[in-house]
């Protein structure tokens, strides 16, 4: 996917990391060799995974990662920054290494999605576009995919682009959102940059600027002969709409050989409507037209509208999807976990009253427990980076906090979640296509237990900390305490 980045997004970034990187350069600290991770607390909608999205886009700002003269000159106009730091920025070069999970991957709260290391300087004031990007796209990929798995396999389409929080947000959202599972989006410009199949017929003004619904209908008919989705429910909808549209389908559509594609409910009792309309289309011949709801949707109305007996085949999601609005923020967070003295990794903690904000020390790898008979997901372990698992042996994992709960894992595959993606500002990952993030996706579902897909009380995965992180962990909070 060719994209020209037509603005420079290295500004984009908190106004301290600049402060911070300045005084890094000024006590001598630019060169520290440091280690962040970027993780999430909770999972939105008390869900029980989330869906990794918009590494993508932060690729492609790592890519473009340089200070033009006009923003060297803003930092120069602030009469509070360095020489030396200006100097820096004019010289600028990238060699952070990055490891990431891909995009598509079932994520798990306290697990890094993603590991940072390089230079002080460079390592911190990237943070908030990596915050940004996987935040983001995270957030609403694994809203989409809440909404998918409540259609029990109807299609949904995204949209919600009118409704979104501005341009980018409206695009990378339906981006996302076909990575968690939409068949498609409202959105063009997402089709025209990532392939993402454009959906859409007419609105209700169609409708309204011909002299009746009927000519409405009959003049789209006789446009797009082949690609038939009427809206039906701008007057009244089983008193007019379907008998309109059905007489569309005998007049317009059957002399040429032509089938219907859908009508579409966008008001009213959907459930109650949707089944008057399925016996009208049938009766008349039209069994194969589909019918398609929209109207404020979310995951808990499809899941009531398929209680209901509603006779829908797809449902159209706008703001309810493209906002997240019943969660609205992922909350990743990006937090210094070690750094580098020598050849030594010195790790480093973040200690609050509130235990959640703890932070997990040191240079990290993830690994996920595959059982080898149901090739299902057991558990997640995050590990120190030079560990090593056996496959071989049985393998005992604990919660990290209640460490009397224990399990014994045997004829198990640990497969590692973190890869390279950037070494030394070099770009060594093999970058999927969208089409490829979204099979992996759904490949990667399959492997979690039902249960951890539910949508209330879900159950609760095991993400555990190995023995040697665990007890350095413990050590450096003992010592704290000392």
């Amino acid at each position: 996917m060719n994209w020209k980045i037509t603005h420079n997004l290295t500004m984009l970034s908190d106004f301290y990391e600049f402060t911070m990187a300045n005084g890094y350069l000024e006590k001598n600290k630019e060169n520290v060799i440091t280690y962040f991770d970027l993780y999430f607390r909770n999972v939105p909608d008390n869900g029980g995974f989330a869906i990794v999205a918009g590494l993508e886009q932060f690729i492609k700002y790592i890519k473009n990662l340089k200070f033009e003269k006009h923003e060297i000159d803003y930092f120069k106009n602030k009469n509070i920054f360095s020489d030396k730091f200006i100097n820096y920025l004019e010289n600028f070069d990238f060699k952070c290494d990055i490891w990431a999970m891909p995009e598509g991957s079932i994520a798990f709260p306290n697990e890094p999605l993603m590991v940072v290391r390089g230079p002080a300087v460079q390592a911190q004031f990237i943070e908030t576009m990596a915050l940004l990007c996987l935040n983001h796209q995270t957030l609403i990929a694994t809203k989409a995919n809440r909404i998918v798995r409540a259609a029990e396999g109807r299609a949904i389409m995204e949209f919600g682009a009118r409704r979104a929080q501005g341009p980018d947000a409206a695009t990378f959202g339906a981006r996302a959102a076909y990575i968690g599972g939409v068949a498609g989006t409202s959105n063009t410009l997402t089709d025209l940059l990532y392939g993402v199949p454009a959906l859409g017929t007419m609105a209700h003004s169609w409708v309204m600027m011909f002299e009746n619904e009927y000519e409405a209908f009959k003049a789209y008919a006789e446009t797009f002969p082949d690609d038939v989705t009427l809206l039906v429910d701008t007057y009244d909808t089983l008193k007019e709409g379907v008998p309109n549209a059905i007489k569309v389908f005998d007049n317009i559509l059957k002399p040429l050989g032509k089938r219907p594609k859908a009508i579409r409910l966008d008001s009213g009792d959907i459930a109650y409507i949707s089944k008057q309309a399925r016996v009208m289309l049938d009766n008349a011949g039209y069994e194969d037209c589909k019918i398609v709801a929209s109207n404020a949707l979310d995951e808990y109305k499809i899941r009531g509208l398929i209680d209901q007996g509603a006779k829908v085949n797809t449902f159209g999601v706008g703001e309810r999807l493209i906002t997240s609005k019943s969660n609205p923020v992922f909350g990743g967070v990006y937090k210094l976990v070690a750094i580098e003295d020598g050849d030594e990794i010195i790790p480093k903690i973040k200690i609050s009253e509130n235990v959640e904000k703890i932070t997990t020390p040191g240079f990290k790898q993830i690994y996920r427990l595959y059982d080898n008979a149901t090739k299902k997901a057991e558990a997640d372990l995050v590990c120190l980076s030079d560990e090593t698992i056996d496959e071989s042996k049985p393998l005992e994992i604990f919660h990290p906090i209640h460490t009397w709960k224990r399990k014994t894992l045997t004829n198990f595959t640990a497969k590692p979640l973190l890869i390279p993606i950037f070494k030394e500002g070099e770009f060594v990952y093999n970058a999927p296509s969208l089409n490829n993030i979204r099979t992996f996706c759904q490949n990667e579902l399959e492997t979690l237990w039902d249960e951890v897909k539910r949508f209330e009380y879900p159950h609760l995965y095991i993400v555990d900390l190995s023995q040697e992180l665990w007890d350095l962990k413990r050590n450096l909070l003992s010592n704290r305490n000392k």
